[in-house]
Protein backbone atom coordinates (compact mmCIF):
# COMPACT_ATOMS: atom_id res chain seq x y z
CA UNK A 1 0.00 0.00 0.00
CA UNK A 2 2.88 2.29 0.81
CA UNK A 3 4.38 1.56 -2.56
CA UNK A 4 1.12 2.63 -4.29
CA UNK A 5 1.09 5.80 -2.22
CA UNK A 6 4.69 6.61 -3.12
CA UNK A 7 3.88 6.02 -6.78
CA UNK A 8 0.88 8.41 -6.59
CA UNK A 9 3.00 11.07 -4.88
CA UNK A 10 5.70 10.76 -7.55
CA UNK A 11 3.05 10.99 -10.30
CA UNK A 12 1.53 14.02 -8.65
CA UNK A 13 4.94 15.70 -8.32
CA UNK A 14 5.73 14.92 -11.96
CA UNK A 15 2.44 16.40 -13.10
CA UNK A 16 3.06 19.42 -10.90
CA UNK A 17 6.54 19.88 -12.40
CA UNK A 18 5.09 19.53 -15.92
CA UNK A 19 2.36 22.05 -15.10
CA UNK A 20 4.94 24.51 -13.76
CA UNK A 21 7.12 24.05 -16.85
CA UNK A 22 4.13 24.58 -19.13
CA UNK A 23 3.15 27.68 -17.16
CA UNK A 24 6.67 29.06 -17.57
CA UNK A 25 6.48 28.35 -21.34
CA UNK A 26 3.06 30.06 -21.53
CA UNK A 27 4.37 33.06 -19.61
CA UNK A 28 7.39 33.18 -21.92
CA UNK A 29 5.10 33.03 -24.99
CA UNK A 30 2.88 35.79 -23.54
CA UNK A 31 5.94 37.97 -22.83
CA UNK A 32 7.26 37.37 -26.37
CA UNK A 33 3.83 38.30 -27.79
CA UNK A 34 3.77 41.45 -25.62
CA UNK A 35 7.26 42.31 -26.87
CA UNK A 36 6.23 41.80 -30.49
CA UNK A 37 3.10 43.91 -29.97
CA UNK A 38 5.09 46.72 -28.35
CA UNK A 39 7.65 46.62 -31.18
CA UNK A 40 4.86 46.77 -33.74
CA UNK A 41 3.35 49.72 -31.93
CA UNK A 42 6.70 51.45 -31.94
CA UNK A 43 7.00 50.76 -35.69
CA UNK A 44 3.49 52.06 -36.24
CA UNK A 45 4.26 55.17 -34.19
CA UNK A 46 7.46 55.73 -36.20
CA UNK A 47 5.54 55.23 -39.46
CA UNK A 48 2.91 57.73 -38.34
CA UNK A 49 5.55 60.26 -37.36
CA UNK A 50 7.29 59.82 -40.73
CA UNK A 51 4.01 60.40 -42.56
CA UNK A 52 3.37 63.58 -40.54
CA UNK A 53 6.91 64.75 -41.28
CA UNK A 54 6.46 64.15 -45.01
CA UNK A 55 3.10 65.89 -44.98
CA UNK A 56 4.57 69.00 -43.36
CA UNK A 57 7.69 69.03 -45.50
CA UNK A 58 7.63 71.36 -48.58
CA UNK A 59 8.00 69.55 -51.90
CA UNK A 60 11.43 69.74 -53.45
CA UNK A 61 9.95 70.40 -56.94
CA UNK A 62 6.95 72.34 -58.20
CA UNK A 63 4.28 69.94 -59.37
CA UNK A 64 2.87 71.21 -62.68
CA UNK A 65 -0.89 71.47 -63.17
CA UNK A 66 -2.40 68.63 -65.15
CA UNK A 67 -2.44 68.89 -68.93
CA UNK A 68 -5.94 69.86 -70.05
CA UNK A 69 -5.38 69.92 -73.81
CA UNK A 70 -2.74 68.47 -76.13
CA UNK A 71 -2.09 69.08 -79.80
CA UNK A 72 0.14 66.35 -81.20
CA UNK A 73 1.89 66.72 -84.58
CA UNK A 74 -1.01 68.70 -86.13
CA UNK A 75 -0.60 69.63 -89.82
CA UNK A 76 -2.82 71.63 -92.19
CA UNK A 77 -2.32 72.84 -95.78
CA UNK A 78 -4.22 75.27 -98.01
CA UNK A 79 -3.81 74.92 -101.77
CA UNK A 80 -0.50 73.13 -101.28
CA UNK A 81 0.85 75.73 -98.83
CA UNK A 82 1.69 74.36 -95.37
CA UNK A 83 -0.14 76.47 -92.77
CA UNK A 84 0.71 74.06 -89.92
CA UNK A 85 3.67 71.68 -89.97
CA UNK A 86 3.57 69.01 -87.20
CA UNK A 87 2.71 71.44 -84.43
CA UNK A 88 2.56 70.11 -80.84
CA UNK A 89 1.26 72.00 -77.81
CA UNK A 90 0.42 71.28 -74.15
CA UNK A 91 -2.08 73.50 -72.33
CA UNK A 92 -2.44 73.06 -68.56
CA UNK A 93 -5.49 73.53 -66.35
CA UNK A 94 -5.73 76.86 -64.54
CA UNK A 95 -3.08 78.56 -66.69
CA UNK A 96 -2.94 81.22 -69.40
CA UNK A 97 -1.02 79.89 -72.41
CA UNK A 98 -0.23 82.53 -75.03
CA UNK A 99 0.39 81.92 -78.73
CA UNK A 100 2.56 84.36 -80.67
CA UNK A 101 3.86 84.61 -84.20
CA UNK A 102 3.82 86.74 -87.33
CA UNK A 103 0.70 86.97 -89.47
CA UNK A 104 0.29 83.66 -91.26
CA UNK A 105 2.44 81.82 -88.69
CA UNK A 106 -0.46 79.43 -87.96
CA UNK A 107 -1.84 80.60 -84.60
CA UNK A 108 -5.47 81.06 -85.61
CA UNK A 109 -5.31 78.10 -88.00
CA UNK A 110 -4.31 75.78 -85.14
CA UNK A 111 -7.19 77.00 -82.99
CA UNK A 112 -9.67 76.74 -85.86
CA UNK A 113 -8.61 73.10 -86.38
CA UNK A 114 -9.27 72.51 -82.68
CA UNK A 115 -12.63 74.31 -82.81
CA UNK A 116 -13.96 72.37 -85.82
CA UNK A 117 -13.85 75.24 -88.32
CA UNK A 118 -11.03 73.60 -90.30
CA UNK A 119 -10.33 69.89 -90.73
CA UNK A 120 -6.72 69.04 -89.90
CA UNK A 121 -4.73 66.96 -92.41
CA UNK A 122 -2.96 64.90 -89.76
CA UNK A 123 -2.17 64.78 -86.04
CA UNK A 124 -4.58 64.70 -83.13
CA UNK A 125 -6.05 66.72 -80.28
CA UNK A 126 -6.49 65.23 -76.79
CA UNK A 127 -8.86 66.84 -74.28
CA UNK A 128 -8.63 65.55 -70.70
CA UNK A 129 -7.12 62.26 -71.81
CA UNK A 130 -9.48 61.44 -74.69
CA UNK A 131 -9.06 62.03 -78.41
CA UNK A 132 -11.31 64.67 -79.94
CA UNK A 133 -12.08 65.60 -83.52
CA UNK A 134 -14.86 68.18 -83.66
CA UNK A 135 -16.81 68.32 -86.91
CA UNK A 136 -18.12 71.82 -86.17
CA UNK A 137 -18.00 74.58 -83.53
CA UNK A 138 -21.25 73.39 -81.92
CA UNK A 139 -19.64 70.06 -80.99
CA UNK A 140 -16.65 71.94 -79.58
CA UNK A 141 -18.79 74.20 -77.39
CA UNK A 142 -20.88 71.27 -76.14
CA UNK A 143 -17.61 69.58 -75.10
CA UNK A 144 -16.44 72.65 -73.17
CA UNK A 145 -14.21 74.34 -75.78
CA UNK A 146 -15.10 77.94 -76.69
CA UNK A 147 -13.42 80.49 -78.95
CA UNK A 148 -13.76 84.28 -79.10
CA UNK A 149 -12.73 85.19 -82.64
CA UNK A 150 -10.72 88.24 -83.64
CA UNK A 151 -13.46 89.09 -86.13
CA UNK A 152 -16.72 89.01 -84.18
CA UNK A 153 -19.46 86.77 -85.61
CA UNK A 154 -22.73 88.17 -84.28
CA UNK A 155 -26.31 88.76 -85.42
CA UNK A 156 -26.34 92.56 -85.52
CA UNK A 157 -30.13 92.94 -85.57
CA UNK A 158 -30.77 90.82 -82.46
CA UNK A 159 -30.30 91.58 -78.75
CA UNK A 160 -27.33 90.88 -76.53
CA UNK A 161 -29.05 88.00 -74.70
CA UNK A 162 -30.26 86.41 -77.96
CA UNK A 163 -26.69 86.41 -79.28
CA UNK A 164 -25.38 84.80 -76.10
CA UNK A 165 -27.97 82.00 -76.01
CA UNK A 166 -28.34 81.55 -79.78
CA UNK A 167 -29.08 77.87 -80.54
CA UNK A 168 -29.95 77.05 -76.92
CA UNK A 169 -32.84 79.34 -76.04
CA UNK A 170 -34.60 78.38 -72.78
CA UNK A 171 -38.16 77.04 -73.06
CA UNK A 172 -39.45 74.83 -75.88
CA UNK A 173 -38.13 76.42 -79.07
CA UNK A 174 -39.41 76.98 -81.68
CA UNK A 175 -42.84 76.86 -79.99
CA UNK A 176 -41.98 78.84 -76.87
CA UNK A 177 -38.92 80.82 -75.74
CA UNK A 178 -38.66 82.02 -72.14
CA UNK A 179 -37.29 85.55 -72.54
CA UNK A 180 -37.63 86.08 -68.79
CA UNK A 181 -35.25 83.19 -68.02
CA UNK A 182 -32.93 84.23 -70.84
CA UNK A 183 -32.77 87.75 -69.39
CA UNK A 184 -32.02 86.49 -65.88
CA UNK A 185 -29.42 83.96 -67.07
CA UNK A 186 -27.67 86.75 -68.99
CA UNK A 187 -27.63 88.98 -65.91
CA UNK A 188 -26.14 86.11 -63.89
CA UNK A 189 -23.29 85.66 -66.39
CA UNK A 190 -22.69 89.43 -66.52
CA UNK A 191 -22.61 89.62 -62.72
CA UNK A 192 -20.06 86.80 -62.60
CA UNK A 193 -17.83 88.68 -65.06
CA UNK A 194 -18.46 92.22 -63.82
CA UNK A 195 -20.00 93.37 -67.12
CA UNK A 196 -22.47 96.28 -67.13
CA UNK A 197 -24.59 95.89 -70.25
CA UNK A 198 -28.32 95.80 -70.95
CA UNK A 199 -29.20 92.23 -72.06
CA UNK A 200 -31.96 93.69 -74.26
CA UNK A 201 -29.65 96.11 -76.12
CA UNK A 202 -29.34 95.52 -79.88
CA UNK A 203 -25.87 94.36 -80.91
CA UNK A 204 -25.45 96.85 -83.76
CA UNK A 205 -25.84 99.73 -81.29
CA UNK A 206 -22.86 98.60 -79.18
CA UNK A 207 -19.23 99.57 -79.61
CA UNK A 208 -16.70 96.98 -80.77
CA UNK A 209 -15.31 96.60 -77.24
CA UNK A 210 -18.79 96.04 -75.77
CA UNK A 211 -19.53 93.43 -78.42
CA UNK A 212 -16.28 91.71 -77.54
CA UNK A 213 -17.40 91.49 -73.90
CA UNK A 214 -20.63 89.86 -75.12
CA UNK A 215 -18.63 87.19 -76.94
CA UNK A 216 -16.57 86.46 -73.83
CA UNK A 217 -19.77 86.18 -71.80
CA UNK A 218 -21.10 83.74 -74.40
CA UNK A 219 -17.98 81.58 -74.06
CA UNK A 220 -18.29 81.56 -70.26
CA UNK A 221 -21.99 80.66 -70.46
CA UNK A 222 -20.99 77.27 -71.93
CA UNK A 223 -19.13 76.36 -68.70
CA UNK A 224 -16.04 76.00 -70.86
CA UNK A 225 -12.92 74.08 -69.81
CA UNK A 226 -10.88 75.69 -72.61
CA UNK A 227 -11.41 79.28 -73.81
CA UNK A 228 -9.50 80.58 -76.84
CA UNK A 229 -9.18 84.39 -77.05
CA UNK A 230 -7.98 85.58 -80.46
CA UNK A 231 -6.71 89.19 -80.25
CA UNK A 232 -9.26 90.09 -77.54
CA UNK A 233 -7.75 93.52 -76.75
CA UNK A 234 -7.20 94.77 -80.31
CA UNK A 235 -10.04 97.31 -80.02
CA UNK A 236 -10.00 97.94 -76.26
CA UNK A 237 -8.74 100.99 -74.36
CA UNK A 238 -6.37 100.53 -71.40
CA UNK A 239 -9.13 100.58 -68.74
CA UNK A 240 -11.10 97.96 -70.69
CA UNK A 241 -7.98 95.80 -71.07
CA UNK A 242 -7.54 95.79 -67.28
CA UNK A 243 -11.19 94.76 -66.87
CA UNK A 244 -10.69 91.92 -69.36
CA UNK A 245 -7.58 90.76 -67.49
CA UNK A 246 -9.57 90.61 -64.25
CA UNK A 247 -12.14 88.41 -65.99
CA UNK A 248 -9.41 86.15 -67.43
CA UNK A 249 -7.66 85.75 -64.07
CA UNK A 250 -11.01 84.94 -62.46
CA UNK A 251 -11.60 82.16 -65.01
CA UNK A 252 -8.03 80.93 -64.47
CA UNK A 253 -8.61 80.66 -60.70
CA UNK A 254 -11.64 78.45 -61.41
CA UNK A 255 -9.42 75.94 -63.24
CA UNK A 256 -10.24 77.08 -66.78
CA UNK A 257 -7.40 76.88 -69.32
CA UNK A 258 -7.03 80.06 -71.39
CA UNK A 259 -5.34 80.12 -74.80
CA UNK A 260 -4.48 83.76 -75.49
CA UNK A 261 -3.48 84.99 -78.97
CA UNK A 262 -2.07 88.52 -79.21
CA UNK A 263 0.63 90.62 -80.84
CA UNK A 264 0.92 92.97 -77.86
CA UNK A 265 4.17 92.04 -76.11
CA UNK A 266 3.50 93.89 -72.86
CA UNK A 267 0.16 92.09 -72.42
CA UNK A 268 1.71 88.70 -73.13
CA UNK A 269 4.46 89.14 -70.55
CA UNK A 270 2.00 90.56 -68.00
CA UNK A 271 -0.75 87.94 -68.07
CA UNK A 272 0.77 84.69 -69.38
CA UNK A 273 2.04 81.63 -67.54
CA UNK A 274 3.53 80.01 -70.65
CA UNK A 275 4.23 81.37 -74.14
CA UNK A 276 4.53 79.40 -77.38
CA UNK A 277 5.92 80.98 -80.55
CA UNK A 278 5.11 79.78 -84.08
CA UNK A 279 6.94 80.75 -87.25
CA UNK A 280 6.01 79.66 -90.78
CA UNK A 281 3.62 77.01 -89.47
CA UNK A 282 6.14 75.40 -87.11
CA UNK A 283 6.43 75.48 -83.32
CA UNK A 284 9.64 77.35 -82.52
CA UNK A 285 9.66 77.49 -78.74
CA UNK A 286 7.58 77.15 -75.56
CA UNK A 287 8.82 78.88 -72.40
CA UNK A 288 7.61 80.23 -69.08
CA UNK A 289 6.66 83.88 -69.47
CA UNK A 290 9.01 84.80 -66.61
CA UNK A 291 11.98 83.57 -68.70
CA UNK A 292 11.16 85.78 -71.71
CA UNK A 293 11.68 89.40 -72.75
CA UNK A 294 10.19 91.41 -75.61
CA UNK A 295 13.43 91.13 -77.59
CA UNK A 296 13.57 87.34 -77.16
CA UNK A 297 9.97 86.96 -78.37
CA UNK A 298 10.54 89.19 -81.41
CA UNK A 299 13.69 87.27 -82.37
CA UNK A 300 11.81 83.94 -82.16
CA UNK A 301 8.87 85.36 -84.15
CA UNK A 302 10.74 86.92 -87.07
CA UNK A 303 13.88 84.78 -86.99
CA UNK A 304 16.09 87.84 -86.63
CA UNK A 305 16.67 90.72 -84.24
CA UNK A 306 14.48 93.80 -84.77
CA UNK A 307 16.49 96.79 -83.57
CA UNK A 308 13.76 99.43 -83.88
CA UNK A 309 10.01 99.03 -83.43
CA UNK A 310 9.35 102.28 -85.35
CA UNK A 311 11.16 103.51 -88.46
CA UNK A 312 12.84 106.94 -88.41
CA UNK A 313 10.41 109.81 -89.04
CA UNK A 314 11.90 111.84 -91.87
CA UNK A 315 8.72 113.24 -93.42
CA UNK A 316 8.36 117.02 -93.26
CA UNK A 317 4.81 118.46 -92.95
CA UNK A 318 4.10 121.37 -95.31
CA UNK A 319 1.19 123.68 -96.02
CA UNK A 320 -2.38 123.13 -94.81
CA UNK A 321 -4.36 120.85 -97.15
CA UNK A 322 -7.51 120.24 -95.07
CA UNK A 323 -9.46 122.34 -92.58
CA UNK A 324 -12.24 120.77 -90.52
CA UNK A 325 -14.52 123.34 -88.88
CA UNK A 326 -17.24 122.62 -86.30
CA UNK A 327 -17.94 119.03 -87.38
CA UNK A 328 -21.04 117.75 -85.52
CA UNK A 329 -22.93 114.49 -86.13
CA UNK A 330 -26.68 114.50 -86.71
CA UNK A 331 -27.77 111.23 -85.06
CA UNK A 332 -25.10 110.43 -82.47
CA UNK A 333 -23.50 112.27 -79.58
CA UNK A 334 -19.93 111.17 -80.29
CA UNK A 335 -18.99 114.02 -82.60
CA UNK A 336 -19.47 117.58 -81.34
CA UNK A 337 -18.03 120.77 -82.80
CA UNK A 338 -14.65 119.29 -83.82
CA UNK A 339 -12.19 121.59 -85.60
CA UNK A 340 -8.59 120.99 -86.69
CA UNK A 341 -6.11 121.38 -89.57
CA UNK A 342 -4.17 118.76 -91.51
CA UNK A 343 -0.92 119.56 -93.35
CA UNK A 344 0.60 118.12 -96.49
CA UNK A 345 2.91 115.19 -95.70
CA UNK A 346 1.72 115.03 -92.09
CA UNK A 347 0.67 112.00 -90.03
CA UNK A 348 -1.95 113.23 -87.55
CA UNK A 349 -2.85 110.75 -84.81
CA UNK A 350 -6.22 110.57 -83.08
CA UNK A 351 -6.25 109.29 -79.49
CA UNK A 352 -9.09 108.78 -77.00
CA UNK A 353 -10.99 106.30 -74.87
CA UNK A 354 -13.89 104.10 -75.99
CA UNK A 355 -16.82 106.23 -77.17
CA UNK A 356 -14.63 109.33 -77.58
CA UNK A 357 -15.77 109.78 -81.20
CA UNK A 358 -12.58 108.84 -83.06
CA UNK A 359 -14.28 106.46 -85.51
CA UNK A 360 -17.22 108.86 -85.98
CA UNK A 361 -14.71 111.59 -86.91
CA UNK A 362 -13.07 109.74 -89.80
CA UNK A 363 -16.40 108.28 -90.95
CA UNK A 364 -17.93 111.78 -90.85
CA UNK A 365 -15.14 113.12 -93.07
CA UNK A 366 -15.63 110.19 -95.47
CA UNK A 367 -19.41 110.73 -95.66
CA UNK A 368 -20.54 107.63 -93.74
CA UNK A 369 -21.89 109.60 -90.76
CA UNK A 370 -24.61 112.16 -91.41
CA UNK A 371 -23.43 115.61 -90.33
CA UNK A 372 -25.63 118.16 -88.60
CA UNK A 373 -23.17 121.00 -89.13
CA UNK A 374 -19.57 121.72 -90.00
CA UNK A 375 -17.32 122.39 -92.99
CA UNK A 376 -14.59 120.54 -94.88
CA UNK A 377 -12.21 122.88 -96.68
CA UNK A 378 -9.64 121.21 -98.94
CA UNK A 379 -6.96 123.28 -100.66
CA UNK A 380 -8.90 126.43 -99.80
CA UNK A 381 -12.23 125.27 -101.25
CA UNK A 382 -15.21 123.94 -99.32
CA UNK A 383 -16.17 120.42 -100.33
CA UNK A 384 -19.11 118.16 -99.58
CA UNK A 385 -18.63 114.45 -99.13
CA UNK A 386 -22.00 113.06 -98.00
CA UNK A 387 -21.19 109.56 -99.28
CA UNK A 388 -18.16 107.39 -99.95
CA UNK A 389 -18.27 107.77 -103.75
CA UNK A 390 -18.05 111.56 -103.49
CA UNK A 391 -15.36 111.33 -100.81
CA UNK A 392 -13.23 109.14 -103.09
CA UNK A 393 -13.59 111.69 -105.92
CA UNK A 394 -12.17 114.31 -103.54
CA UNK A 395 -9.11 112.11 -102.89
CA UNK A 396 -10.09 110.51 -99.58
CA UNK A 397 -9.59 106.85 -98.65
CA UNK A 398 -10.90 105.12 -95.50
CA UNK A 399 -9.51 101.96 -93.95
CA UNK A 400 -12.24 100.91 -91.49
CA UNK A 401 -11.85 99.51 -87.98
CA UNK A 402 -13.69 96.22 -88.53
CA UNK A 403 -12.23 94.13 -91.33
CA UNK A 404 -14.92 91.47 -91.49
CA UNK A 405 -17.96 93.75 -91.19
CA UNK A 406 -16.88 96.71 -93.34
CA UNK A 407 -13.52 95.80 -94.89
CA UNK A 408 -13.22 92.55 -96.80
CA UNK A 409 -15.65 90.85 -99.17
CA UNK A 410 -15.28 87.39 -97.67
CA UNK A 411 -16.81 85.48 -100.61
CA UNK A 412 -14.37 87.07 -103.09
CA UNK A 413 -10.73 86.26 -103.74
CA UNK A 414 -7.65 88.35 -103.00
CA UNK A 415 -7.46 89.94 -106.45
CA UNK A 416 -11.09 91.01 -106.41
CA UNK A 417 -10.76 92.49 -102.92
CA UNK A 418 -7.67 94.47 -103.88
CA UNK A 419 -9.03 96.02 -107.09
CA UNK A 420 -12.71 96.54 -106.17
CA UNK A 421 -12.38 100.24 -105.23
CA UNK A 422 -10.52 100.99 -108.49
CA UNK A 423 -12.75 99.04 -110.87
CA UNK A 424 -13.56 101.98 -113.16
CA UNK A 425 -9.89 102.19 -114.21
CA UNK A 426 -10.05 98.67 -115.67
CA UNK A 427 -12.90 99.39 -118.08
CA UNK A 428 -11.99 99.23 -121.75
CA UNK A 429 -14.25 101.18 -124.17
CA UNK A 430 -17.13 100.52 -121.73
CA UNK A 431 -17.31 97.01 -123.17
CA UNK A 432 -15.19 94.85 -120.88
CA UNK A 433 -12.87 94.91 -117.87
CA UNK A 434 -9.16 94.27 -118.33
CA UNK A 435 -8.35 91.16 -116.31
CA UNK A 436 -4.68 91.56 -117.23
CA UNK A 437 -4.46 95.00 -115.62
CA UNK A 438 -6.39 93.80 -112.58
CA UNK A 439 -3.93 90.93 -112.11
CA UNK A 440 -0.97 93.29 -112.52
CA UNK A 441 -2.30 95.68 -109.85
CA UNK A 442 -3.13 92.82 -107.48
CA UNK A 443 0.38 91.42 -107.93
CA UNK A 444 1.84 94.88 -107.17
CA UNK A 445 -0.12 95.03 -103.90
CA UNK A 446 0.88 91.47 -102.93
CA UNK A 447 4.58 92.16 -103.51
CA UNK A 448 4.68 95.72 -102.13
CA UNK A 449 2.79 94.89 -98.94
CA UNK A 450 4.18 91.34 -98.64
CA UNK A 451 0.74 89.75 -98.46
CA UNK A 452 1.14 86.05 -97.65
CA UNK A 453 -1.24 84.21 -99.96
CA UNK A 454 -1.01 81.06 -102.11
CA UNK A 455 -2.20 83.18 -105.05
CA UNK A 456 -4.48 85.95 -106.29
CA UNK A 457 -7.38 83.54 -106.68
CA UNK A 458 -7.30 82.45 -103.03
CA UNK A 459 -10.42 83.42 -101.07
CA UNK A 460 -9.50 86.31 -98.80
CA UNK A 461 -11.33 84.77 -95.84
CA UNK A 462 -8.70 82.00 -95.72
CA UNK A 463 -5.90 84.52 -95.05
CA UNK A 464 -4.81 85.59 -91.59
CA UNK A 465 -6.27 88.82 -90.18
CA UNK A 466 -3.06 90.75 -90.76
CA UNK A 467 -2.82 89.71 -94.41
CA UNK A 468 -6.46 90.67 -94.93
CA UNK A 469 -5.60 94.11 -93.52
CA UNK A 470 -2.69 94.46 -95.93
CA UNK A 471 -4.97 93.59 -98.86
CA UNK A 472 -7.42 96.35 -97.84
CA UNK A 473 -4.51 98.76 -97.50
CA UNK A 474 -3.43 97.85 -101.04
CA UNK A 475 -6.99 98.41 -102.29
CA UNK A 476 -6.95 102.05 -101.18
CA UNK A 477 -3.43 102.75 -102.40
CA UNK A 478 -4.55 101.82 -105.92
CA UNK A 479 -7.08 104.69 -105.85
CA UNK A 480 -4.13 107.11 -105.41
CA UNK A 481 -5.64 109.19 -102.59
CA UNK A 482 -3.94 112.27 -101.14
CA UNK A 483 -5.65 112.00 -97.72
CA UNK A 484 -5.80 108.59 -96.02
CA UNK A 485 -8.14 108.01 -93.07
CA UNK A 486 -6.82 104.98 -91.18
CA UNK A 487 -8.94 103.57 -88.33
CA UNK A 488 -6.81 101.14 -86.29
CA UNK A 489 -4.61 100.26 -89.32
CA UNK A 490 -2.32 97.87 -87.41
CA UNK A 491 -5.03 96.07 -85.44
CA UNK A 492 -4.20 92.35 -85.31
CA UNK A 493 -0.90 92.76 -87.17
CA UNK A 494 2.38 91.31 -85.89
CA UNK A 495 5.39 93.39 -84.94
CA UNK A 496 7.27 92.74 -88.20
CA UNK A 497 4.29 93.62 -90.41
CA UNK A 498 3.57 96.69 -88.26
CA UNK A 499 7.01 98.04 -89.05
CA UNK A 500 6.30 97.63 -92.76
CA UNK A 501 2.97 99.48 -92.41
CA UNK A 502 4.65 102.29 -90.45
CA UNK A 503 7.35 102.59 -93.10
CA UNK A 504 4.72 102.67 -95.85
CA UNK A 505 2.85 105.47 -94.04
CA UNK A 506 6.03 107.53 -93.65
CA UNK A 507 6.96 106.95 -97.32
CA UNK A 508 3.48 108.12 -98.40
CA UNK A 509 3.84 111.20 -96.19
CA UNK A 510 7.26 111.95 -97.77
CA UNK A 511 5.57 111.80 -101.19
CA UNK A 512 3.10 114.47 -100.07
CA UNK A 513 0.12 112.40 -98.92
CA UNK A 514 -1.55 113.31 -95.62
CA UNK A 515 -2.72 110.74 -93.08
CA UNK A 516 -5.19 110.78 -90.18
CA UNK A 517 -4.52 107.72 -88.02
CA UNK A 518 -6.84 106.48 -85.26
CA UNK A 519 -5.20 104.11 -82.77
CA UNK A 520 -5.82 102.72 -79.28
CA UNK A 521 -2.07 102.15 -78.80
CA UNK A 522 -0.44 105.30 -77.43
CA UNK A 523 3.16 104.10 -78.02
CA UNK A 524 2.23 103.63 -81.69
CA UNK A 525 0.85 107.17 -81.98
CA UNK A 526 3.93 108.61 -80.26
CA UNK A 527 6.27 106.56 -82.46
CA UNK A 528 4.75 107.31 -85.88
CA UNK A 529 2.76 110.57 -85.77
CA UNK A 530 3.84 114.21 -86.06
CA UNK A 531 0.97 115.55 -83.95
CA UNK A 532 -1.72 113.82 -81.89
CA UNK A 533 -5.29 115.08 -81.56
CA UNK A 534 -7.06 113.88 -78.41
CA UNK A 535 -10.82 113.34 -78.25
CA UNK A 536 -13.07 112.87 -75.20
CA UNK A 537 -16.84 112.48 -75.10
CA UNK A 538 -17.18 113.58 -78.74
CA UNK A 539 -15.13 116.77 -78.27
CA UNK A 540 -11.61 117.59 -79.37
CA UNK A 541 -9.80 118.36 -76.09
CA UNK A 542 -6.33 119.14 -77.41
CA UNK A 543 -3.64 118.70 -80.05
CA UNK A 544 -0.09 117.90 -78.89
CA UNK A 545 3.31 117.58 -80.53
CA UNK A 546 4.23 113.87 -80.62
CA UNK A 547 7.91 114.69 -79.94
CA UNK A 548 7.20 116.74 -76.81
CA UNK A 549 4.23 114.98 -75.20
CA UNK A 550 3.90 111.77 -73.17
CA UNK A 551 1.25 109.16 -72.39
CA UNK A 552 0.25 110.85 -69.12
CA UNK A 553 -0.61 114.15 -70.86
CA UNK A 554 -2.60 112.35 -73.55
CA UNK A 555 -4.58 110.32 -70.99
CA UNK A 556 -5.34 113.48 -68.99
CA UNK A 557 -6.81 115.10 -72.11
CA UNK A 558 -8.68 111.88 -72.99
CA UNK A 559 -10.42 111.86 -69.59
CA UNK A 560 -11.59 115.50 -69.60
CA UNK A 561 -15.15 114.91 -70.85
CA UNK A 562 -15.76 111.37 -69.63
Amino acid sequence: MESHLLTDIRLFNTRKLLAQAKLRDDIKIIEEKKLLISRKRLDDIKLLENRKLLANRKPLINIKPQIKLQAIQVSKSFAGVKALDKVSLDVRAGTIHSLMGENGAGKSTLMKCLFGIYTKDSGEFILEGRKINFANPRQAMESGVSMVHQELNQVHTRSVMENIWLGRFPGLPPFYVSHKKMYQDTLDVFKKLGISLDPKAIIRNLSVSQRQMVEIAKAVSHDSKIIVLDEPTSSLADAEVEHLFRIINNLKSQGCAIIYISHRMNEILKISDEVSVLRDGKMVNTSHASDLTTDKIITMMVGRELDNVYPPKDNVPGEIVLKVEGLTAQYCNNLKDVSFELRKGEILGVAGLMGAGRTELVEGIFGLVTLKSGKLIKHGKEIKTGNSRRAMKHGFALLTEERRATGIFSILNVRENVVVANIKNYKRMKLYISGKQMSADAEWAIKTLRIRTPGQRTLIRSLSGGNQQKAIFGRWLLTKPDILLLDEPTRGIDVGAKYEIYQLMIDLAKEGDSIIMVSSELPELLGVCDRIMVMSGGFMTGIVDAKKTNQEEIMTLAAQCV
